[in-house]
């Protein structure tokens, strides 16, 4: 299917930096400012293994003494492993485990738009990052810290969780930046780093529905406890999440009225359990039937854990007679304090990401016509038993010719 054009990296930036409102008129993707009219990409198959990945133009670097002052030079123990005795491990911990097989990362650094625009924004800044103490939170593979050392890094501290960081050791050294590159393994609370401040924290923190897994939280914590006061830099440093209302009758069909009649008997049962979950999956741009509205906006360098949590208004309007069967929310990511404000989104409108989008679907479609409005409140939390995941709540109204809602509260768990 024909996809519409998304917007450019420097709208994108714009509308984070201004707070207000997206345009989602074509325009250019962010990916290369070319016409994005070909097919939407299909979820990469698992095929490649992390250690074939490669770094264009990486120059090998095998000498072994840092060019970190002697106090400032990485401790071997640092390279061992700061592992999670097995023992003290709950549910929340195999959180974890996820990250340790290759195939994430394979889907991850295969979608471009979330790897090409980090690899510009590190590299097309090598100013900041010239002789710069630099901290990777969730470093995976190892590729954002790469990107740092080809920016002219003095030293890069990555740290991960999960055992994939035995493979990022091993990438790091083939790519000849083992002497540029210290690889910790364990929780970023938990940890130790041998410098007391870095300059540059990078992080591709993200989930669905931006807040997903709840891995801000640990950027935040490497902020306050790392991050140089002063001039001390996050990339990216600036995130926006918008939510629109889409006609989508016949993926709600196949998704949650499907249970109404399989094969002849009623599953009705579980048709409340689906409907309690949101769905993470690409939305076709012509099914949005109202403008999008900003219902959260972050500041990496200024917010705190507390503002994860979030209750917020929308008004939504109607762009034209139709039914809206659920509600759809996605982000946006901008690097703002570069030469070049810069940044994705993950918008219906947009090239594709692995995030995609996140659907809330309705039990019942509301009628609307053009110029009508949906109000009401999204609120998030993280889920009491599981902070990784989260509880998101709508309270919808609206006064139309042909539905009416009052009140109507609804609510979703994201896990």
């Amino acid at each position: 299917r024909k996809r519409n054009p998304g917007v450019s990296i420097t709208i994108a930036a714009q509308g984070i930096m201004s707070g207000t409102k997206r345009d989602h008129s074509p325009s250019k993707n962010i990916s290369n400012g070319e016409d994005s009219s070909e097919k939407k990409a299909s979820p990469p198959t698992k095929k490649m293994s992390s250690n074939g990945e490669t770094i264009g133009g990486a120059s090998a670097n095998n000498d072994t003494t840092s060019s970190l002052p002697k106090e400032q030079q990485p401790k071997p123990s640092t390279e061992a492993s700061t592992k999670t005795n097995n023992d003290d491990r709950t549910s929340k911990d195999y959180y974890f485990d996820s990250y340790s097989h290759h195939g994430i990362h394979e889907e991850m650094l295969k979608d471009e738009v979330r790897t090409k625009t980090y690899q510009m924004a590190i590299l097309n800044n090598k100013h900041l990052f010239e002789g710069k103490i630099v901290l990777d939170v969730g470093c995976g593979t190892g590729i954002l810290s790469m990107f740092a050392v080809q920016a002219g890094a003095a030293h890069v501290y990555a740290v991960d969780c999960s055992s994939i960081i035995e493979k990022a050791k091993q990438i790091v050294q083939d790519n000849g930046m083992a002497d540029k590159i210290t690889l910790i393994q364990g929780k970023m609370e938990e940890i130790e780093l041998p410098v007391p401040k870095v300059d540059i924290i990078i992080s591709e923190w993200m989930g669905y529905f931006l807040l997903y897994e709840s891995m801000l939280n640990t950027v935040l914590y490497a902020r306050d406890r790392w991050l140089t006061k002063e001039d001390g830099i996050i990339f990216p440093d600036k995130a926006v999440m918008y939510l629109c209302a889409v006609e989508d009758e016949r993926m709600k069909y196949e998704r949650i009225d499907f249970w109404e009649n399989v094969y002849g008997f009623d599953m009705s049962a579980l048709k409340e359990a689906a409907l309690k979950e949101p769905v993470v999956d690409i939305v076709d741009p012509k099914s949005v039937v109202t403008n999008s509205v900003p219902i959260l906006n972050i500041d990496l360098q200024k917010c705190t854990e507390a503002d994860l949590s979030f209750t917020s208004p929308f008004r939504l309007r109607a762009q034209r007679r139709d039914y809206a069967h659920s509600f759809v929310a996605y982000f946006e990511c901008a690097f703002t304090r570069v030469h070049k404000p810069m940044g994705f989104s993950t918008s219906p409108f947009s090239k594709y990401t692995h995030w995609k989008q996140t659907i809330f679907y309705l039990n019942e479609p509301i009628s609307i016509c053009e110029g009508e409005e949906i109000t009401g409140t999204i609120s998030c939390v993280p889920n009491k038993g599981n902070e990784r995941d989260l509880d998101i709540a709508l309270d919808i109204n609206f006064d139309g010719t042909h539905s009416k809602v009052i009140d109507k509260h609804v609510e979703y768990r994201l896990r």
